[in-house]
């Protein structure tokens, strides 16, 4: 409700009193306190001659104060929302029922309205300007440290958000990433038409992290073109929710992927740490649960939707306010990836690779990396062996980090403040958000040991919280704390994951491996560029169909799903019509989240070409992580001379591709 104070009387009062100087300030000021004032906060006018402050020294303390205060405020918070969802992020044994209400509570859903109530927002946003996507873009490469951390201490007070809105939130995306971190394949259980098993016996895979690096570690193997066949009918099945319901997380079944056929698994061949499952023969299709947790994600996004003038949807708030980053800007730096030239040049070289014509599932191609020159075993018993525990891995941290190129003193530092924990899904990184927290590395680590996959990501992971020690440790305001958005933290862990074989001891870099990381870059973010797409596509679905049941839903995925495929992949990858791109599990648990992963890869190249002018990884990876959280072009222009491209990496490919 607007508030009912005689602004203009009240500018004028504010200037006679505190001089025309302050006048600009003042007008601003107001004006942002009147935007989001309601009638129940009182009197503007008084709160606005009591608390607007016009002493530079006094100005300086209060943004001081507000600082240290917000920053005990978040820290403490994030920690008890960490430790709420222990449990169910962690392998820690079966869940409790009550495990997964406690991990959907969000102990910081009621902190921004509050803050309004208590009027310090008011206090911010009196006293500092908040500044404007287009004013950051256009002011921000000569803004001081100080005009970053103002821009950033009222830019959290753009949006009054009621707290039973954001707590909606927090309950649908809490219930999704459970479903996700649950849904496991038991792979040794997948049958051919021959009835033929062509998985080991094991635990069950995630879908889709565990699925997807499943089938990228077949390259080497004799039999792997059938296996990943299967893998890639499987992940069909899921995205068209044709999957039996009974298959899912049960080792107690046998499923034929390509038939759809269910039996009973021999007792033989069920695995000891087998989880107790009800044995359905029906072949009933698993219900459009997937879709249905996806809808709950948009529903939710949609309370928020009246309470963001600046940005009335979930996918403005992503671009504008998340990303920071226009949709058009980002939209056109994906195409001009997927629809390069270069494209069927590089898929040439894959099919003389492999020696046949390319296929659905190459769109995962990883012969371009040593990795996939050796076999899953092979790697397996390699990290295995190292890291028998996650306790082991935390240990070997500070010898990582040498390798990674940081001092002793500064990987002894960093291992000191980064703790590992064993993951109950694919893996995943916690930062801290007050200095003194530490940051969590989570990962699977198996009753044999870290297999590869689990070790993979866990390398990723410690990039990430290596950016999330120096952004938070770092940083002159801890009001910067961070990175612009989540595509530069996904960009500085894919400087750490690319190195991950050298600190097993197993490539060194050269010229010909220069070539191949170029290419697996190149083929990577191609890939993963249709599927941002198609998140995007669906999002603007639901917003012109808001009312759409969970089937329709499904059957507007696997539409867009499919259409983005025969645009950009089928005239290289064949599988017209096929649904596969819809299969990636952020879309369901991290909505419109997958875009930060092209631009990540576009982001992290541009850092790799830096870094091999610098020379100094640990020094710089220091110098970038510690800018904090400032416009992605600001960003990117200090740690590297130039604005974020796509051009960096085209024009490499281009290189690498010359006779």
């Amino acid at each position: 409700m607007k508030p009912t104070a005689d602004l203009p009387a009240l500018k004028a009062a504010l200037v006679s009193r505190h001089g025309e100087a302050q006048r600009a300030r003042i007008e601003r000021g107001v004006d942002q306190l009147a935007a989001l004032w309601r009638e129940e906060d009182g009197d503007l006018a008084a709160f606005a001659r009591e608390h607007f402050i016009a002493d530079e020294k006094q100005l300086d303390a209060t943004l001081a104060r507000l600082e240290t205060a917000f920053e005990q405020l978040d820290g403490h918070l994030y920690e008890i929302s960490r430790e709420l969802r222990r449990p169910t992020d962690l392998d820690l044994g079966p869940l409790l029922p009550v495990d997964p209400l406690l991990a959907a509570y969000d102990p910081a859903a009621h902190v921004t309205e509050d803050l309004f109530r208590a009027k310090a927002a008011f206090v911010a946003l009196l006293n500092f300007p908040l500044t404007t996507l287009a004013e950051r873009m256009e002011q921000g490469p000569g803004y001081t440290r100080r005009q970053w951390a103002e821009a950033r201490l009222t830019g959290r007070f753009s949006r009054r958000v009621p707290a039973e809105v954001r707590q909606a939130s927090a309950r649908a995306s809490a219930d999704a990433d459970l479903y996700i971190a649950e849904y496991n394949i038991w792979m040794h259980h997948l049958l051919d038409e021959q009835g033929r098993r062509l998985f080991p016996s094991g635990r069950g895979l995630i879908s889709h992290w565990n699925l997807r690096d499943e089938l990228k570690s077949r390259y080497a193997d004799p039999e792997g073109l059938a296996k990943q066949r299967m893998i890639v009918k499987l992940m069909e099945r899921i995205v068209t929710q044709e999957i039996p319901a009974a298959v899912i997380d049960n080792p107690r079944v046998d499923w034929n992927p390509f038939t759809n056929e269910v039996k009973a698994a021999p007792a033989g061949e069920v695995e000891e740490e087998a989880p107790q499952r009800a044995v359905v023969l029906d072949g009933k299709r698993e219900e459009d649960v997937r879709y249905a947790k996806l809808l709950a994600q948009f529903h939710a996004a949609r309370l928020e939707d009246p309470y963001v003038p600046v940005a009335p949807t979930a996918i403005a708030r992503s671009f504008e306010l998340g990303r920071e980053l226009p949709e058009a800007r980002v939209k056109a730096l994906l195409e001009q990836v997927l629809t390069s030239p270069l494209v069927p040049r590089v898929a040439k070289e894959i099919e003389s690779r492999l020696g046949r014509e390319l296929e659905p599932q190459d769109l995962w191609y990883a012969g371009f990396k040593p990795s996939g020159k050796l076999s899953e075993e092979e790697l397996n018993t390699l990290t295995r062996q190292r890291y028998p525990t996650a306790e082991a891995f935390a240990k070997d941290m500070p010898r990582i980090l040498q390798g990674l190129g940081f001092s002793k003193e500064k990987a002894a530092f960093l291992a000191a403040h980064i703790r590992v924990d064993p993951s109950r899904g694919a893996g995943h990184a916690m930062q801290a958000m007050r200095r003194g927290d530490f940051p969590r590395l989570r990962t699977r680590v198996g009753a044999k040991g870290m297999d590869y996959k689990g070790y993979n990501i866990a390398v990723h992971e410690l990039g990430h919280n290596v950016e999330q020690v120096f952004s938070l440790y770092s940083v002159d305001h801890t009001l910067l704390a961070g990175v612009p958005n989540n595509a530069f933290t996904e960009a500085l862990a894919f400087v750490f994951q690319a190195r991950d074989l050298e600190l097993l001891g197993q490539a060194k870099p050269d010229a010909a491996s220069e070539r191949e990381r170029v290419l697996n870059d190149f083929w990577q973010t191609w890939e993963i560029a249709g599927v941002a797409l198609v998140d995007i596509a669906v999002w603007h679905w639901l917003y012109e169909h808001p009312d759409a049941t969970p089937a329709q839903l499904r059957e507007a995925v696997v539409r867009i799903s499919r259409e983005t495929w025969d645009r950009y992949y089928a005239p290289v990858l064949g599988g017209q019509g096929t649904p596969l791109l819809g299969i990636y599990s952020h879309m369901i648990s991290y909505p419109l989240y997958l875009t930060d992963y092209p631009l990540g890869h576009l982001i992290a190249f541009q850092i790799e070409e830096h870094l091999k002018k610098a020379g100094n990884l640990g020094a710089e990876f220091e110098r970038m992580a510690s800018q904090g959280a400032l416009t992605p072009d600001v960003w990117m222009t200090n740690a590297t001379g130039a604005p974020v491209s796509a051009e960096p990496l085209l024009r490499a490919t281009e290189a690498s591709l010359a006779p």
